[in-house]
């Protein structure tokens, strides 16, 4: 169906602004994106795109490092240790700059040949019909919030760019620091820890709970701070940090009990806050929560007739896959197409570590607690062939099963590339299989991707006696 007479009107060109503008491009409608930095807003010029791209170096760093055991020497090595690696951070800061922009120029290709109209500068509403840009003033029928968050601020520790960092500010560094302290050990804080200590920079790592990963899947959190604390960084449990400050060529961290920590630079992963300070919408009628959250629903409407929302400014999950499925969903129910309403326990995710960490569905923590009654099946990476020909010994595949019908409810996967194998299951997850029917399929052998099929057989087995 055409929907040539609807103006659209998108804040933010960032993943959910811009997959909704394609949506709703291809659907007929006349799409106008409003966006301040450029196309693919934050996440392709400071945040995912940028990280992954230097964790990407990083991990080849780890595995190169590792990799004596396999017969591998370079120069400078000796007994068993692989030496003579060093990192560019210059060259590799450059490269990711420069992958960055090149996605974003990607992304304006796509969106304009799509006929979409892009508008670079701030917009606000200035009702929930009419977005002001400038002295401009779109008309439009329907509007998309899509603004994203920036890095919270820790009250006292401001980031100045050069010795105290939010990890926007990573990539212009000139050298390597000597001894980087990560205040924050959620995903963020995992992620830059893990490849800057495989970069080569000493990590010192604090954290407010018991263990990295709190939110996340407790057996595969303790794999990584093993891993972590094998490869030399230095992990500070139940440690909040109170303030930061600069000494000159360093910093120093002060903690809640009075310790203090010195490095040479500190980076603050605290959470996100959402950018919708100033842009109109409280007046336009729009509800935020008490964080500044846009409050929407599950097909991303907000409380003003004609107006949505997606991605992060929403806080519902901060995945640019999720921000993505809103600005979709909103487009088609905007535009009066059929839509399936978003479904958090299909939403497959990644913490890119290394080992990476990936899961879909329900938690060990719900089965625990009892809120989900499931039968679970946990195989170390360390008993799978290809693994152990790899070198790939830190890690697991864990699956969860309904008791009776053997559906499978979710699962978790810490391995390398986690990322691309979690996809087995998210299928499994969304098209309500069995663990007989994933049992079933064929998988490579050798494939660490086997061990999932070899999780389900497990499964299945029990569930015949």
């Amino acid at each position: 169906m055409k929907h040539v007479s609807t103006r659209i009107a998108i804040i933010g060109g960032g993943p959910g602004g811009y997959e909704a503008a394609l949506v709703a491009a291809q659907l007929g409608a006349d799409v106008t994106v409003v966006e301040r930095d450029g196309p693919g807003g934050a996440c392709v010029l400071t945040d995912c795109v940028p990280s992954k791209t230097l964790i990407a170096t990083s991990t080849r760093m780890a595995t190169l490092s590792e990799s004596a055991s396999l017969g591998v020497r370079f120069s400078g090595g000796a007994d068993g240790v692989v030496g003579g690696l060093e990192v560019d951070l210059p060259l590799v800061n450059k490269r990711v700059r420069e992958l960055a922009w090149a996605q974003s120029a990607d992304i304006e290709d796509r969106v304009s040949a799509e006929g979409v109209r892009i508008v670079h500068g701030d917009a606000r509403l200035v009702d929930p019909q009419i977005v002001a840009v400038g002295d401009e003033r779109i008309q439009a029928d329907v509007v998309l919030i899509a603004t994203g968050a920036t890095p919270r601020v820790l009250p006292g520790s401001e980031p100045d760019g050069e010795r105290i960092l939010n990890w926007r500010q990573l990539y212009e560094l000139p050298e390597l620091p000597e001894h980087l302290i990560v205040v924050g050990s959620g995903v963020t804080g995992a992620e830059f820890a893990g490849a800057y200590l495989a970069l080569g920079s000493r990590v010192t790592l604090v954290s407010s709970r018991d263990h990295v990963l709190p939110n996340e899947d407790e057996d595969a959190a303790r794999v990584l701070e093993d891993v972590f604390q094998r490869r030399g960084m230095e992990l500070l449990a139940r440690s909040r940090a109170a303030g930061v400050r600069r000494t000159g060529d360093g910093v120093e961290v002060t903690l809640t009990d009075g310790r203090k920590v010195e490095g040479s630079h500190c980076l603050m992963t605290v959470g996100m806050v959402p950018n919708t300070k100033g842009l109109g919408l409280e007046e336009a009628g729009v509800r935020l929560d008490d964080r500044g959250f846009v409050q929407v629903d599950k097909v991303s409407r907000t409380s003003a007739a004609h107006v949505y929302a997606a991605g992060d400014c929403t806080g519902v999950l901060m995945l640019a896959s999720v921000a993505a499925m809103q600005g979709r969903i909103a487009m088609w129910h905007a535009l009066g197409e059929a839509v399936q309403p978003l479904k958090l326990g299909w939403v497959a995710a990644n913490i890119f570590t290394d080992p990476e960490v990936a899961a879909v569905g329900v938690t060990q923590a719900q089965i625990d607690s009892g809120e989900v009654p499931a039968r679970i099946v946990k195989l170390p990476l360390a008993t799978n062939p290809r693994a152990k020909m790899q070198g790939f010994l830190d890690g697991f595949v864990k699956l969860f099963c309904r008791p009776a019908t053997s559906i499978v409810l979710g699962g978790v996967i810490v391995a390398p590339r986690a990322s691309e194998l979690i996809l087995g299951l998210s299928m499994a997850v969304q098209q309500h299989l069995t663990v007989d029917q994933v049992a079933h399929t064929f998988a490579v052998y050798p494939s660490v991707s086997g061990s999932i099929t070899e999780a389900s057989r497990r499964l299945m087995q029990e569930s015949a006696y």
